[in-house]
């Protein structure tokens, strides 16, 4: 009996020690981050309908600000990230992919721009709609501060109103130092809106309204390929001066893919498949362009997209791959 013992002991040990080994080696549900804009939400949908149909995981979505979701990306609560804008966090990346916590594994887009941008009418005025030119002069953020009553804040007459990003974004802090690197705070009031959607809206109001507008957004979205808008200037990228004040342009800003440190070993196939992913900021903005005029969500985006460019999809995968994917799409 006591042979026996020891022998079902061991086997169970066996058998519990194997159970063990599979739970650190296998993932049965990839978790994306959702950052909080359209256009990571489309790309995630992309990833999830090829990761589903085409390799037969579960997917699921974690919402959260920047750096929330940039944290739990470290910290493998996150296994993909579908679109880090790579400068607007560059000493968290950096700091997060030297010490090995997450990789880079393609680069999503890279031909994007972010700023201040305003409404072209207001300096160019439209003749279509009876609008004459608003602030005529204006060309750089810092010509800004001489033009407060065109961007009147409605709660603060007086003073303009400069539309920052939400709160939860990295970026805010970065224009929270523009607005004090360029002495606006003399003339204007930096206003944070609290989600991407009242930015959108505000733009929306007074675009339709043809009055003053001025704030951060960046391409591509929705909003940059339906209104059209100016980018104001600044002086040229110096690293240097961006590090010190943030007084000269956005760099370059690579937009990344990125995975969790393990993801590599416990989900290869589509870790290979995530290698080949790769858009750019004209087919982004087809799709969020859709979005906005079906009324379409994020997940029937995704699927109108990938009909209407098999022939880019396809070079990512597979062929074996493709065609579980295709028959999805039927």
């Amino acid at each position: 009996m006591k042979k026996l013992i020891i022998l079902f002991s061991t086997v169970l040990l066996i058998f519990l020690t194997a159970c063990g080994g599979a739970d650190e080696t296998e993932i049965e549900t990839i978790t994306l981050a959702d950052a909080g804009w359209d256009s990571i939400r489309f790309h995630n949908s992309i990833a999830q309908f090829i990761i589903e149909n085409g390799y037969g995981y579960d997917t699921e979505v974690k919402p959260g600000s920047t750096a929330a979701t940039i944290q739990g990306l470290r910290e493998g609560d996150i296994n993909v990230y579908m679109e880090v804008w790579t400068d607007n966090v560059r000493e968290v990346y950096e700091e997060a992919t030297e010490a090995g916590d997450f990789e880079t594994v393609s680069t999503n887009f890279n031909d994007n721009t972010q700023g201040l941008y305003v409404p072209a009418y207001v300096i160019e005025g439209d003749e279509e709609r009876g609008i004459e030119p608003l602030a005529p002069d204006l060309r750089t953020v810092e010509d800004l501060k001489n033009y407060p009553e065109v961007f009147e804040d409605p709660e603060d007459p007086g003073k303009g109103r400069l539309i920052n990003a939400p709160s939860g974004w990295a970026v805010a802090e970065t224009i929270d130092e523009k607005f004090d690197y360029y002495g606006l705070g003399e003339t204007f009031n930096n206003f944070m809106p609290g989600s991407d959607a009242a930015i959108v809206a505000s733009l929306a109001d007074a675009y339709n309204a043809g009055e003053g507008w001025v704030g951060y957004y960046w391409s591509p979205t929705a909003a940059t390929a339906q209104y059209d808008l100016r980018l104001l200037e600044e002086p040229a990228y110096d690293e240097a001066t961006w590090n010190e004040t943030k007084g000269t342009k956005f760099p370059p800003n690579d937009v990344v893919v990125a995975v969790y440190k393990d993801f590599p070993e416990k989900a290869p196939e589509v870790y290979e498949f995530l290698q080949n992913y790769e858009t750019s900021s004209a087919l982004t903005e087809e799709a969020l362009i859709y979005m906005l005029e079906q009324d379409a969500d994020a997940d029937a985006a995704a699927v109108w997209w990938l009909k209407q460019h098999q022939d880019i999809w396809t070079e990512w995968l597979p062929e074996d791959i493709v065609e579980k994917v295709t028959e999805a799409l039927e």
